[in-house]
C-alpha cells in the first residue's frame, strides 16, 4: 500500500499535481487495500503531494477500512450528512498550500461530483490520472499474481462441474446454477461476470445470454466464467462437443485452438501486444473464417475482469514481465455454433504461464 502510495506522490511530483482524487472501487482498493462497493454513497482518496493521504467512506465502513490496514486518516459520514462538507473542514484544518493542479478519473468521475471536487479547488487546472494508474496496475505483484492463480484455479474447477454436469435434456441454466453452487461451497461469494452456459446454435452468440435451451447430441457447448477472490478476478471460456462431433464443428474448433496457441506462443516480455491479436485473425482468416471472429484476442485482466491494456491488433504497446491478460480467439458460425478458447496468462521473465489450465483439446463429451 504505502510503496503504491509513494510511487503516485513521485508521479504527481514530475507532473506538478497538488492533489489526486480517486472515486472508483477499484482504485481505491488499489491505494488503500479496502474493497467494498459503496453503491451511491461517496468514496474518495485524496492524495497530497505533500501532506498524508484522506479517505472518506460511509461510516459505517471505517472500521473495515482500519481493519485493512488503512494508517492515514478517515473520514466516516451518516446518511445525513454532507460528505463533501466535511472533506472541505479536514483540508482547512491541514493547512495547505496553494492547490494549483489536481488530477483525477476523468472516465468515471460523475459530473456532480466533479463539481463538488473543484469547489474544493475552485483555482485548480486538472488533468486525467487513468494513464499513470492504469501503468501501475497493469504490473503485477507476487501476491496479486499468487490470489490471481488461485481465482484461476477456481475457474477452473468450474469449468469441471459444467462438463460433468452435462447431460441429455438439461437447461443452459442448470447448468450454470451446478457451477456456481458448487463454487460457493468452495467459498467463492462473486463471479467475474455473468456466467455463460450456451448450447448449440446459442454457442455461435459471442455474448450469448443462458436459459432454458436444453442439450442435445450433436451440440457445442460453451461455458465462459471468472470468479472474484480478494478482490483480483479470473476469466476462462471452454468449449466442449456433447455426444458427437461433425467435420465443420472440428475444423473451427481446431483453427480457434491454432489461433489460440500461436498467441501464446508470442507471448514474451518486448512483444508488440498488436501481434498477439493479428497473429491469431491471421490463422482465422486464412481458414476462411475472418467474418467469423468479430472481436479483439483479449483484454488486461486484474482487479477488473476488463482493464488496461486493450489486446488489439491496433495496440503498439510491448508486453512486460508481470502483465495479465487473456487470449480468446473465437469463431461464432450462428448456424452451427461457436467456439471460444481463453486463458489467463500471466508473462514471466522467460515468456508466459498460463493461470487457466483446464484441458483445452477438443473434447467428446458422452
Amino acid at each position: 500500500m504505502k510503496q503504491r502510495l509513494q510511487q503516485l506522490t513521485e508521479w504527481m511530483e514530475v507532473e506538478s499535481v497538488d492533489v489526486t482524487f480517486f472515486n472508483s472501487t477499484e482504485n481505491v482498493f488499489y491505494l488503500t487495500d479496502f474493497h467494498t462497493d459503496p453503491h451511491e454513497r461517496l468514496m474518495g482518496l485524496f492524495v497530497f503531494k505533500e501532506a498524508e493521504p484522506l479517505f472518506i467512506v460511509p461510516g459505517m465502513e471505517v472500521g473495515q477500512v482500519k481493519d485493512a490496514g488503512w494508517p492515514y486518516e478517515v473520514l466516516g459520514y451518516a446518511d445525513h450528512e454532507n460528505p463533501w462538507e466535511m472533506v472541505k473542514a479536514a483540508l482547512l484544518k491541514r493547512s495547505l498550500k496553494s492547490v494549483e493542479r489536481i488530477a483525477f478519473e476523468q472516465e468515471v468521475l460523475t459530473f456532480s461530483r466533479s463539481q463538488a471536487l473543484f469547489n474544493l479547488f475552485p483555482d485548480a487546472t486538472s488533468q486525467s490520472v487513468e494513464k499513470a494508474i492504469n501503468n501501475m496496475r497493469v504490473v503485477k505483484d507476487e501476491n496479486e499474481i499468487n490470489i490471481m492463480r488461485r481465482a484461476a484455479e477456481m475457474a477452473d474447477y468450474g469449468v469441471k462441474v459444467g462438463v460433468e454436469a452435462l447431460q441429455e435434456g438439461i437447461t443452459e441454466m442448470e447448468v450454470l446454477a451446478k457451477i456456481e453452487y458448487e463454487l460457493k461451497k468452495k467459498g467463492i461469494r462473486e463471479m467475474s461476470f455473468s456466467t455463460m452456459v450456451l448450447f448449440g446454435e446459442k454457442s455461435g452468440q459471442p455474448h450469448g445470454n443462458p436459459g432454458d435451451r436444453t442439450l442435445q447430441k450433436g451440440d457445442f457447448v460453451l461455458f465462459d466464467l471468472g470468479v472474484v477472490l480478494e478482490g483480483y478476478t479470473s476469466d476462462i471460456t471452454r468449449t466442449v462437443v456433447y455426444g458427437s462431433v461433425s467435420e465443420q464443428q472440428r475444423t473451427i474448433y481446431e483453427t480457434v485452438l491454432e489461433a489460440q496457441l500461436a498467441s501464446l506462443n508470442i507471448s514474451k516480455p518486448g512483444t508488440r501486444i498488436g501481434d498477439l491479436d493479428q497473429i491469431a485473425r491471421d490463422v482465422i482468416e486464412e481458414a476462411g473464417f475472418g467474418h467469423l471472429f468479430p472481436h479483439r484476442i483479449g483484454h488486461g485482466l486484474g482487479i477488473n475482469v476488463h482493464e488496461f491494456p486493450s489486446m488489439s491488433h491496433l495496440n503498439e504497446d510491448e508486453l512486460k514481465i508481470g502483465m495479465t491478460y487473456t487470449l480468446e480467439p473465437g469463431i461464432y458460425d450462428p448456424t452451427v455454433g461457436g467456439v471460444r478458447i481463453e486463458d489467463d496468462v500471466l508473462i514471466t521473465e522467460n515468456g508466459f504461464e498460463t493461470l487457466t489450465k483446464y484441458p483445452k483439446d477438443l473434447q467428446i463429451i458422452d
